[in-house]
């Protein structure tokens, strides 16, 4: 396993990170779940990324007993706010109030005293960002977290942050958690570059493109039983899901062969090719899926083949316009 700096910090994460949104605390069992995180502990990830929101605080609950087997001092914890935990007008975004409410909450179900990595799950046009950049930096005079980031925030909305911050002394975000992968290449215009002229690390969420980039879907009309695409969180992939993109994918598999790496390997040192990314966030709902996703740790790739992966999937990406 490789590790890389996150961002201006000092902080170093696993460029394998292990994630729990769809699954821990909700498709996955809890004694899969820890199967899960041990095995990719004893492999070399030290970072586990959750948010509030994931399962309704399931996943942090879920995630709270199993942290205790793990070596805190060597753990990068991360969860997320921003989106709504209640039913009432103060319980969502990022206000002083909700983010003062909702840490205390995950600091309960994750059983942990301070939260390495906390994100802004979203922007928020309603909170003024002065009032959550102070708070953010607030907590981090407090202790109750060491760093903080940003998740889908756009490239002017990270820059404004990072000058508000440095302006007014604050703690500066060191992160951004966007989506990423060879299907998704949206923020490659602006927030990657900013990113890097800023001092933000990217740590990268559905890297497999929502197991497309697998290569297990052959057929849109007919995706395997049990699959996501075959759930009710298929219309999360309507973008990616046409025979097109799906015949275009099977077409990289002679790429992954010719480098001696699984679909998911080599779709997730893609992504790592990109020196404004930290880490990669992959999902598991077994331990065969970590022992599988790991391997791309340490994986050297001959850029040829990326370029090939790219002639190939570039042309069936979504192409709707994104505000980077």
């Amino acid at each position: 396993m490789h590790y890389r700096t996150l961002g201006h910090s000092g902080l170093k994460l696993s460029v394998i990170g292990l994630g729990s949104w769809l699954t821990f605390g909700n498709t996955v069992d809890r004694d899969t779940t820890r199967k899960c995180v041990l095995r990719g502990w004893e492999q070399g990830i030290n970072f586990i990324d959750t948010a509030n929101v994931y399962a309704r605080g399931a996943a942090e609950e879920t995630l709270g007993p199993i942290l205790k087997e793990l070596h805190r001092e060597a753990l990068v914890l991360a969860t997320k706010v921003y989106f709504p935990m209640g039913d009432t007008v103060n319980e969502r975004g990022l206000s002083r109030k909700h983010i003062h409410d909702q840490l205390h909450h995950s600091l309960r179900r994750l059983q942990v005293d301070y939260i390495d990595l906390y994100q802004c799950h979203r922007y928020d046009p309603s909170t003024s960002i002065e009032e959550t950049c102070e708070m953010m930096n607030d907590l981090v005079r407090r202790g109750d977290i060491l760093y903080w980031g940003t998740s889908e925030w756009n490239a002017d909305q990270i820059i404004s942050a990072v000058n508000l911050c440095r302006a007014r002394g604050w703690a500066v975000p060191i992160s951004n958690q966007p989506q990423y992968s060879a299907l998704w290449r949206r923020i490659e215009d602006r927030v990657l570059p900013a990113c890097e002229a800023y001092g933000l690390g990217n740590v990268v969420w559905s890297p497999l493109a929502m197991g497309i980039l697998t290569g297990k879907y052959t057929d849109a009309q007919h995706p395997p039983a049990g699959t996501r695409a075959a759930s009710a969180n298929a219309e999360m992939m309507e973008e990616y899901f046409t025979q097109p993109v799906l015949d275009a994918v099977a077409r990289v598999k002679p790429l992954a062969q010719k480098a001696g790496l699984s679909m998911s390997q080599l779709a997730l040192t893609w992504c790592l090719r990109q020196p404004a990314v930290t880490s990669t966030i992959v999902g598991a709902t077994k331990p065969e899926h970590v022992d599988d996703n790991v391997k791309a740790g340490d994986a050297h790739v001959d850029p040829e083949i990326f370029a090939e992966m790219d002639r190939i999937l570039e042309p069936v990406a979504p192409k709707e316009p994104y505000i980077s």
